[in-house]
């Protein structure tokens, strides 16, 4: 069998978000117009320009974990990207007693990694000195940790990797994952990202460029993708896990489908280290790559996840990319930017986007842009304002654009056998 032959399709899921840590949950709530953003609690903002994002509350992780002591020798960002594995891999229903675990393999990135071990071991260094720096550091710190340890903990010895490109990361590793399947190096993969950077260091980061929003007032009203009024994004953290399979592999098992993964983009700016390239042409072009490798037409598409950050330039280069790519179909798109709930998840944001895409193909129902109160002039696409929408849902286009210019771009469609 060729690689163009093998099919791939998504046969389980697992997020932990800040509107929920199972994916029913994190739907309904999403589906409802819930926003998940909220004053940091995680340490004091006060002294910071912005004081507001969309945190994980109440997660615990242990049980994804063979003991709590493993579980406590870990950020939290690989807290997250194995307990969302650890939930995607019981949604699969995949008995990992009855499958060679030399051919499940595993692909979790991170834009940034253990952030928060980073802060609290360099303020250990400084006022301690390097004898009292935890011999955990290292590994606690580095991006790779969740793809290992979840590898490990379950003993799958196939292709794994962590992938690296900031807001592209999830994206990535599902679309590497997918080509993995498609050229045989596996019957199964988990792959997605995870992301915990809520931390002084990091929100001060991004403050220091200017990011993110400062409408601290109106916390839940502070992400506005397309709005005229947005003023940077608004950081949320969590991780995203997605289950893809060869379909024959899928069938002798009996397992449930979602839906058919069947094109994959990836391309690069090359222009900026932080700003998109003028009109978005290589997202353009990464949507273009995708829907070619898919085979599907532009009117084949009937939802877009759009990356949709609420920054000014950001959201304005998106809509120049899907109308130059989709040409007069783009006025029937619905397309939505689910980070008006979640906030930015940064590394973690491709995978539960992409899980957003996959419950619209399975329900019919598209989630809804929220805060989009004046739609920027500029941005004049049906971007599904405040109420979900239900409506035919045929093929969708999973849109991840990251820092550094890198582009990802996801198409599926519903399974049919």
């Amino acid at each position: 069998m060729g690689w163009t032959d093998r099919r791939v399709v998504v046969t389980g899921m697992g997020v932990v978000t800040p509107l929920g840590h199972d994916l029913d949950t994190f739907w309904n709530h999403l589906v409802g117009g819930q926003s998940g953003i909220d004053r940091i609690s995680l340490f004091d903002p006060a002294a910071f320009d912005t004081q507001i994002a969309a945190e994980v509350k109440n997660f615990d992780a242990v049980p994804a974990f063979p003991t709590p002591k493993d579980e406590r020798r870990t950020d939290r960002f690989t807290k997250f990207g194995v307990g969302a594995a650890h939930r995607a891999l019981l949604d699969s229903g995949l008995d990992l007693e009855r499958v060679d675990r030399d051919e499940i393999g595993v692909f979790i990135g991170s834009g940034i990694g253990g952030l928060a071990t980073t802060e609290e071991q360099h303020k250990i260094l400084l006022n301690r000195g390097p004898g009292r720096l935890s011999p955990f550091m290292i590994p606690m710190l580095i991006l790779n940790m969740a793809s290992g340890l979840f590898s490990m903990y379950y003993r799958l010895r196939g292709p794994n990797l962590a992938t690296c490109s900031a807001c592209a990361t999830a994206s990535h590793a599902i679309g590497e994952a997918w080509r993995t399947i498609k050229m045989g190096d596996a019957k199964a993969m988990l792959a997605g990202g995870t992301e915990a950077t809520i931390t002084s260091l990091g929100i001060g980061g991004f403050c220091a460029m200017k990011a993110m929003s400062t409408r601290n007032a109106e916390p839940k009203r502070a992400s506005r993708p397309f709005d005229v009024g947005r003023d940077g994004f608004v950081m949320g953290e969590g991780a995203g896990i997605i289950v893809l399979e060869d379909l024959e592999h899928a069938r002798a098992r009996g397992a449930r489908i979602y839906c058919e993964v069947v094109g994959y983009g990836n391309t690069a700016d090359a222009y900026h280290m932080t700003a998109p390239s003028p009109e978005g042409e290589g997202a353009a072009r990464c949507m273009k790559m995708a829907l070619r490798s898919a085979g599907l037409n532009p009117e084949d598409i009937s939802y877009i996840n759009a990356h949709g950050t609420s920054t000014p330039h950001g959201d304005l280069c998106e809509t120049l990319a899907i109308k130059a790519v989709f040409g007069e179909h783009a006025r029937k798109l619905a397309v939505s930017s689910t980070k008006g709930a979640t906030g930015h998840m940064l590394g973690a944001a491709g995978a539960v986007e992409m899980a957003v895409c996959v419950k619209a193909l399975q329900t019919g129902v598209v989630p809804p842009t929220l805060n989009l109160d004046e739609p920027d002039p500029q941005c004049d696409l049906d971007y599904v304002p405040h109420t979900a929408q239900e409506r035919e849902v045929k093929a969708t286009v999973n849109n991840s654009f990251g820092f550094g210019g890198h582009n990802a771009c996801i198409v599926a469609k519903k399974f049919v056998g």
